[in-house]
């Protein structure tokens, strides 16, 4: 099964376009943790064991782990949805991008190392630092198209020939690079203006949505400038806001109430959710 396929299905199964970010940030873990283990892996199994019916994908950033030489634990926990909730993909948020040569690596490393399913891509070397993942026609590419920081604007909004750079990037990615018909886009949940007009250019393409709970995306907005027809198309990431609901010893707990509360938000606003 292709990720697309397998995200089509994350989404009708669990009624859901929730995907939590797990961006395990030790000094924020619950003070029993500092004598686990593996702590990072504990974590997230528990955050992943809470939560896996509520979600369509999960999303490992990497720089959390290997800032504290913890890839073995990111192998791990990818290992363990994988194991244990095969429906829900993997996205590893690694943003790269570089000259061919390299980006044959950094696919190796998403895809082959650990094993997941799509990986963040940064488009602006071109088409020859992304045709190394967009090869893997089983696997979903995620090219930065608007992100969600406030520093977005400083070149994704300049002029390109009469159009902001974002919208010629959703263009030329929707139009030329989508030949296998894995690609996805990032459009930050602060923007609702500009993903609206993504998605009329990009048609049904998936859109990956961070910023929503601490960056302070608005939910409502997000889901109207952002859906398909079908009331999908969108990959609705939070991190620290589900992570770090409590910090104490019903973190999963609270965990999953987050998810909850955001799930029930998204669909009371979606089309075809059978809220």
């Amino acid at each position: 099964m292709s990720f697309m396929q397998k995200l089509e299905a994350a989404w009708q199964t669990g009624n859901s376009l929730v995907c939590v970010g797990l961006d395990p940030d030790l000094s924020r873990f619950p003070e029993a943790f500092a004598r686990t283990p593996d702590a990072i892996f504990a974590f997230n199994k528990a955050i992943i064991d809470a939560t896996h019916d509520l979600v369509c994908a999960y999303k490992p950033q990497i720089a959390y782990f290997a800032a504290v030489s913890a890839e073995e634990q990111l192998e791990k926990t990818i290992d363990y949805i994988k194991t244990n909730y095969p429906r829900v993909p993997v996205i590893l948020d690694a943003k790269r991008g570089d000259i061919g040569s390299t980006a044959e690596m950094y696919a190796a490393e998403a895809f082959s190392r650990y094993n997941a399913d799509a990986v963040t891509v940064n488009p602006y070397m071109g088409y020859d630092s992304a045709e190394p993942f967009l090869k893997h026609r089983d696997r979903g590419v995620i090219f930065l198209c608007r992100t969600s920081n406030s520093g977005a604007a400083d070149f994704q909004d300049l002029d390109a020939g009469g159009a902001p750079l974002y919208e010629r990037v959703a263009a030329l990615i929707a139009g030329q690079w989508n030949a296998n018909n894995n690609c996805l886009l990032v459009v930050g949940a602060t923007w609702p203006s500009q993903m609206a007009k993504i998605r009329s250019i990009a048609g049904d393409m998936p859109f990956l949505v961070p910023g929503v709970g601490a960056q302070g995306g608005d939910v409502e907005q997000l889901v109207k400038a952002g859906q398909t027809a079908a009331g999908t198309g969108l990959v609705i990431s939070s991190s620290r806001a589900i992570l770090y609901a409590s910090g104490g010893s019903d973190f999963a707990d609270a965990a999953r109430k987050a998810t909850v509360q955001l799930r029930d938000a998204i669909n009371h606003i979606r089309k075809g959710s059978g809220r």
